[in-house]
């Protein structure tokens, strides 16, 4: 028996029955809502023309956020609300303060990307609300870092994301948000049919179980900052979809036993939250150049981990920590290092009747020394040609433990054998490093594509051990902003 989707759009419970499970949220609106502020550029989560914002319910609280309604598909919606440019214009028929801001500051020229920055803009605005200060400039790049502008560049942008905090304040009513959201949630799993296709959102992680069970080859789905492209891209037929987001025990983050355990839907922005808490220093820039805000609001760690890619930026930290992945299907529940999980390209240690439940992540332990660096050709939201995590345990000035991970240096992200024995018994100093250095060239042979050559890879892995070895020698370690300065000299 097939369910409608139910979702809030301009102030009305909308109900959908009859299109296709992998129909875009943006389709919908352009195509079927009428509303055409919202635009197609990329269909993939770059350019940031299709930015809308999702609201729904997190415990007691509303939450709002920015994703790319390009690669979201329309059941995702069920239960949540969805908001798009045309949400903005004022009762009075007055622009709302961010549009007037863009206007002001002449941050639109041609305008097509115009919609989509005014979304990311109004997410800020909403996160300022109860605040008496500007944002930070790093602030405001981070909401700008999933929109493209060709026409104005970003500074007249920025000025307007200060300037929309200046003009008469526009409240927005979370209460009666609540209150209609609280009004269409569901108690139990919901089971969409169209045209012989079937996309199931399970509620509870037997539920899960269950349904997985049931269709071991049915696509799991979780923030479709991947899977989204199959279809937009690829065009791919993904059959029966399995939506695992509205799982509560995979939306856990909890803490015991000298480990953070990570539920499989948790969002990437979430995620690294959590860990950056306990790894500030290592991790922080990592989190703000993983893809962009959009993505990292919709894609989870879970998903980033389970789909196996050699390009994936968590991988390689996670596996230089040790991480476990958590495994779980019909038999119960098993663990093993994420990098036994990772058998080839593309290929996991899966059952068909299994998913990702979680990601096991060892806490800071005394003694080590922990690292992560990303090379690519722009800042932030784009692929690395080269993603590097180092931890060694030191036991006074002797390596006891060395971890070396790296992705796009192989068809897995994977770890430095031969380098790691290079070290590990040794002092750490420039000896041993060289030694690991030249190991390294034995560990992986990468290829040329269009992100990096193959020697460029290898020479900037060696490089950035040799930075790691930098900052955290035991004699003079230099900070990151020293060695910074000491490679531009």
């Amino acid at each position: 028996m097939t369910q409608a989707i139910r979702y809030l759009y301009r102030g009305e419970v909308q109900t959908v029955s009859d299109v296709s499970p992998t129909r875009t949220i943006l389709q919908q609106v352009r195509e079927e809502h009428r509303c055409t502020g919202t635009k197609e550029g990329c269909a993939e989560g770059d350019c940031g023309a299709c930015t809308v914002v999702i609201g729904e319910l997190k415990g007691n609280t509303v939450e709002l956020k920015a994703v790319n309604s390009c690669i979201q598909f329309v059941p995702t919606l069920d239960g949540k609300a969805l908001f798009t440019v045309e949400d903005l214009k004022q009762p009075d028929g007055a622009l709302h303060p961010v549009q007037q801001a863009m206007v002001e500051c002449h941050g639109s020229q041609c305008g097509f990307c115009t919609p989509g920055f005014v979304m990311s803009l109004w997410g800020l605005y909403l996160k300022q609300e109860d605040k008496s200060c500007y944002p930070e400039r790093k602030e405001i790049d981070d909401t700008l870092s999933g929109n493209l502008c060709r026409c104005t560049g970003y500074r007249p942008i920025i000025d307007a994301a200060h300037r929309m905090l200046d003009l008469p304040k526009v409240k927005f009513d979370r209460d009666t948000l609540k209150g209609a959201l609280q009004a269409i949630q569901r108690q139990d799993m919901l089971t969409y049919t169209f045209e012989g296709q079937s996309f199931h959102i399970p509620r509870t992680l037997d539920q899960l179980v269950q349904i997985r069970a049931e269709k071991p080859a049915a696509t799991i789905l979780s923030g479709s900052t991947d899977v989204g492209l199959w279809v937009t891209k690829q065009m791919r037929n993904l059959g029966d979809i399995i939506y695992i987001n509205e799982v509560a025990e995979l939306q856990d983050v909890k803490e015991a036993d000298g480990t953070l355990e990570i539920g499989a839907a948790v969002t990437l922005n979430d995620a690294y939250a959590a860990v950056c808490k306990h790894y500030p220093q290592e991790l922080s820039e990592l989190w703000q150049r993983f893809a962009s805000l959009p993505v990292r609001n919709a894609g989870t760690l879970g998903g980033n981990v389970a789909n196996g890619s050699p390009i994936g930026d968590s991988a390689p930290w996670l596996i230089a920590l040790g991480s476990e992945i958590v495994l779980r299907g019909k038999d119960g529940q098993r663990a093993m290092p994420l990098e036994a999980f990772y058998l080839d390209y593309q290929k996991k240690d899966l059952r068909p009747d299994e998913f990702v439940e979680a990601v096991r992540v060892p806490l800071p332990q005394p003694g080590r020394r922990f690292r992560t660096y990303k090379l690519s050709k722009r800042f932030d939201q784009d692929i690395s040609a080269v993603c590097a995590a180092f931890a060694i345990t030191l036991d006074g000035k002797t390596v006891r433990d060395a971890r070396i991970a790296f992705g796009g240096m192989a068809a897995t992200s994977r770890r430095a054998p031969k380098a790691e024995a290079a070290l590990s018994g040794r002092e750490w100093n420039e000896d041993a490093l060289n030694d690991a250095i030249k190991a390294l060239a034995e560990d992986y042979a990468p290829l040329t594509d269009m992100r990096a050559s193959g020697n460029y890879r290898m020479k900037s892995a060696q490089n950035l051990l040799r930075r790691f070895w930098l900052e955290t020698r035991p004699d003079a370690p230099l900070s990151a902003e020293a060695v910074n300065a000491f490679a531009c000299a």
